[in-house]
């Protein structure tokens, strides 16, 4: 079958386009045709380094991705051939104590598509049935793919961890990434009242179009002053961000007392300043969140199939122009998901 794989570490040039043997069905498994899959920060990683991962090379790229169910076992109740599925890319044990409570992002043998073992750049991919979920009728594929990685961690971060209201104020930073916008689209469609931040005032403009209510330029303003401004000296209830080190400061000074701040990354470095003293003496909540389980990805895709939720699609690549994508993606141009179309519909 085609695919896309690294097979070594450094830049584009470790990247290939060719033939890999096709994946073999195991008892349990969904064999699924890939049509489209969606670039995420981790393929870059991968490609740079894949320092702390456990994998083999060479090795299938992509985490995330939709298509159509291929084959099934006889006795499968919920998936049939020719069926438009949406793939969760994280497979575990199903023995540890966290997998036995439905934890299974903490579970102690996690596997993701893309990083420890083949991904979803490719023309078929075998995973466990419980996988692979009904893909929402509205959407086309490239926007299905988008909900696997990107939508699942926003909703996680929202909706588990921080919890978020109607009534509460959110601070998201980096708008135009893939998360920061899901959980934008997705905290809006609460009633919460949201800020954004970006360096890039195109990008600000953007996320007004798609239903910000303030948008601060990190570059030109004082981040946690304008957030104070906006907020009549309050500060925000909840803070989304999966930036890091640049941003902890003005992150912990924008929050209300009490408030949450839930961190899903660290672009630009993961040893910010703790600031110990403001955060008991405030009371504030720091979380951390990853991906997102099987019910919370069932819940995410029933919230997409009775609301007018469209994942935002930056940009449509064909696999043999994989080069191409990662180099949009490594830009930070891009103000949503980078698609890869594999095959046709």
């Amino acid at each position: 079958m085609k695919a896309a794989y690294i097979t070594g570490h450094g830049g584009n040039e470790v990247v290939e386009i060719g033939e890999r043997p096709d994946p073999i069905r195991r008892p349990g498994e969904v064999l699924v045709r890939m049509h489209t899959a969606t670039l995420n920060r981790v393929d870059l990683y991968m490609r740079d380094s894949g320092a702390g991962i456990t994998h083999s090379l060479p090795q299938i790229m992509g985490l995330d991705g939709a298509g159509m169910v291929e084959e099934t076992d006889a006795g499968e109740r919920n998936l049939h051939p020719g069926q438009r599925v949406v793939i969760h890319p994280a497979t575990c044990c199903g023995r540890c104590e966290f997998c036995q409570r439905g934890d299974i992002v903490l579970c102690r043998s996690v596997r993701y598509l893309g990083e420890h073992c083949d991904g979803t750049l490719a023309e078929y991919v075998a995973l466990p049935a419980s996988n692979v979920f009904p893909m929402p009728d509205a959407l086309d594929f490239s926007e299905a793919a988008t909900l696997g990685v990107t939508y699942l961690t926003a909703w996680r971060m929202l909706f588990s961890k921080a919890r978020v209201k109607p009534w509460e104020t959110v601070l998201i930073f980096g708008i135009g990434g893939g998360v920061s916008l899901a959980a934008l689209q997705l905290t809006k469609m609460t009633g919460a009242r949201t800020i954004v931040t970006s360096r890039d005032d195109e990008k600000l403009k953007r996320a007004l179009s798609v239903g910000a209510d303030h948008a601060i330029n990190s570059a030109s303003q004082d981040v946690s002053k304008t957030v104070m401004e906006l907020t009549s000296g309050r500060g925000v209830d909840v803070v989304i961000e999966n930036v890091g080190q640049a941003v902890w400061s003005s992150a912990l000074k924008s929050l209300v007392r009490g408030g949450r701040l839930v961190t899903c990354g660290a672009t630009s470095g993961d040893q910010p300043p703790a600031d110990l003293r403001r955060v008991f003496i405030r009371q504030l909540e720091i979380l951390g969140s990853t991906l997102g389980n099987f019910s919370e990805f069932a819940d995410l895709l029933s919230f997409v199939k009775h609301t007018s939720l469209r994942p935002v699609v930056s940009s449509r690549y064909e696999l043999d122009e994989i080069h191409a994508a990662l180099d949009h993606l490594e830009s930070g141009r891009q103000f949503g998901k980078v698609a890869i179309e594999i095959s046709a519909a």
